[in-house]
């Protein structure tokens, strides 16, 4: 690709990350837009091929380590295994680079993806990540891309999100959503098909966080597991 159309010594570029589930992704990011990104679908892989995948990227792009601002990472929720090798792979480029790492929540990373293909401003979105059976690790988001529930893993039931009002149209979608079809099957419960993580959906949370420098600690940060069950449902409604 021609990188000179996007190039500027004073624009930051990152490397963003997604390994929260069987994608394992990267992109490279200017300002907020993602100019390149690459993704592996092939479960387990993730240890094998990432830090080649980064190498090809840069490679394509023309870029160097070196000239990277920052680092951004899908800081879970999702796979143990998944967060570790990705956490571990972007710990170690921003100490190598003296570079800030960002971390973005991996639920607010796919919506973001999600929100490209829904105009309603008024929208809610459900992304769903599969925590096996019918378990699975979700939120409640505005079209803002904040937070009206925050992350939670959840075993899906019929009442589950019953706390959103009727006139809300929402959205569920990545790769937890499918098994629940069947079962949140309101009126105003709709599906979106084919949006997975990737790191392209990192690109522009990860532009506001670089702008705002809200950087993670290196030593002393840890992906989000969500080992932890949290079975509860929210006892306000929620209003579009």
């Amino acid at each position: 690709m021609q990188l000179k159309a996007y190039f500027c010594p004073h624009m930051a570029f990152i490397l963003c990350i997604e390994t929260a589930t069987n994608v394992c992704s990267v992109a490279i990011a200017h300002q907020g837009d993602c100019i390149i990104t690459y993704n592996h679908s092939m479960p387990n892989v993730h240890a094998a091929e990432l830090h080649s995948m980064v190498e090809k990227i840069l490679q394509e792009t023309g870029l160097t380590l070196s000239k990277l601002s920052a680092i951004a990472i899908s800081k879970g929720p999702g796979s143990y295994t998944g967060l570790r090798v990705g956490v571990s792979a972007a710990k170690g480029y921003a100490y190598a680079l003296g570079i800030p790492l960002i971390a973005i929540n991996t639920l607010s990373s796919l919506t973001a993806i999600a929100k490209k293909q829904i105009s309603d401003p008024k929208a809610l979105f459900i992304p769903m990540i599969d925590a096996r059976r019918m378990e699975v690790y979700c939120a409640v988001l505005n079209s803002n891309l904040q937070f009206l529930q925050e992350t939670q893993a959840l075993i899906i039931e019929h009442t589950s999100f019953s706390s959103i009002l009727p006139n809300a149209n929402v959205y569920f979608f990545g790769n937890g959503a499918e098994k629940c079809k069947s079962i949140l099957n309101q009126t105003n419960f709709q599906f979106l098909e084919d949006i997975s993580c990737c790191a392209a959906g990192l690109s522009q949370l990860a532009h506001e966080a670089y702008i705002k420098k809200e950087f993670v600690n290196l030593a002393y940060f840890e992906p989000n597991y969500l080992k932890d069950f949290i079975g509860t449902q929210a006892k306000n409604k929620l209003y579009n």
